[in-house]
């Protein structure tokens, strides 16, 4: 009996010290998911742009979820619309041009830290189309005209400044520039409201079948030929409360950038996440490259084209602003 009573007592210890013990676990690792992330389930700013094919094929692939990641999407009109959202946290990632993080970055407004690189320019993957009908025959001829471009004070409109300044062409962002969603943008050229677009792919390619637009400059040359054009970003207080989910949207998404190599892979994702892309436009369309690596070599040098046109008072050193370490791993 008195030996009964002793694995009885025993055997309460054992399930006291069992459930002080998970509960212990519990507490530290409040906040965390079962798999180990502080934040399991994340909201990513995207474009409807060829530029994000590899975000929707971890999505569709079940990178993430390999990952112990759920990433719910949102879309942007660019990184200038995307700071605001990553600042107030609807967004804890986003898609965006780096002329628009590096130009907050400058300002000491918001620092973001650039979690992910996305892609680069390829020959005839940022154009300046004009109507067929347009009586603008040069870049010369843009002087007091309105050019489309998804948001201003980004890389859309360094890239045309950089292509008109050659031609003795100085463009003012604000007189200038007009702002036009992608997707308007075919829209906006035909009814004469602008009377030319910086297009993104694979917007170009479509205006150009649909409404027989001019391709009046391959922007994706000269000074701005195989130009970093956007990459992922968070907040630095994001990253310093989530590295380990930074690192699993990070490994997740460098696998799927390095799927893209393929372009049939791009192509055949892209009418799937871009309204109205016919599966015609995503085989005809140009394509750049998806990086699979974050290279502040190769982001530098956006910001000193940014400090030669005056984007940038001062010069930026980008590498503080890369997140590296655990992604690599």
């Amino acid at each position: 009996m008195h030996a009964l009573h002793r694995r009885t007592v025993l055997a309460g210890a054992l399930a006291l010290t069992v459930a002080a013990s998970a509960a212990a676990c519990g507490d530290s690792d409040k906040g965390e998911s079962a798999t180990g992330l502080e934040k399991s389930e994340i909201t990513v700013g995207t474009m409807p742009v060829g530029d994000t094919a590899p975000l929707q094929l971890a999505i569709t692939r079940g990178l993430f979820k390999a990952e112990g990641l759920t990433v719910k999407t949102q879309t942007i009109n660019g990184g200038a619309d995307a700071i605001p959202r990553l600042k107030g946290g609807q967004l804890d990632i986003s898609f965006g041009n780096y002329v628009s993080f590096f130009s907050a970055a400058a300002q000491g407004a918001f620092k973001p830290k650039i979690v992910a690189e996305a892609f680069s320019s390829g020959p005839k993957t940022h154009t300046l189309l004009v109507a067929k009908d347009s009586p603008i025959r040069s870049i010369a001829d843009l002087k007091d005209k309105k050019i489309g471009v998804n948001t201003k004070r980004n890389v859309s409109t360094l890239m045309v400044r950089s292509a008109a300044k050659p031609a003795g062409v100085e463009l003012d962002e604000d007189k200038n520039f007009v702002e036009v969603p992608p997707p308007n943008m075919e829209a906006a050229l035909k009814s004469g409201s602008v009377d030319a677009v910086q297009a993104i792919e694979p917007f170009g390619t479509q205006i150009q079948q649909k409404l027989g637009a001019r391709l009046l400059a391959d922007l994706s040359s000269g000074a701005t030929a195989d130009f970093p054009i956007a990459g992922y970003a968070t907040t630095e207080e994001f990253a310093a409360k989530n590295p380990k989910t930074v690192a699993a949207f990070q490994r997740a998404l460098i696998k799927a950038q390095g799927m893209a190599a393929d372009r049939k892979v791009v192509q055949d994702i892209l009418p799937k996440y871009a309204r109205g892309i016919t599966a015609e436009v995503a085989a005809t369309m140009s394509y750049g490259t998806y990086p699979t690596s974050l290279n502040a070599t190769r982001l530098q040098r956006v910001a000193d084209v940014m400090q030669q046109f005056g984007i940038i008072k001062q010069p930026l050193d980008v590498k503080p602003l890369l997140v590296t370490g655990e992604s690599s791993g």
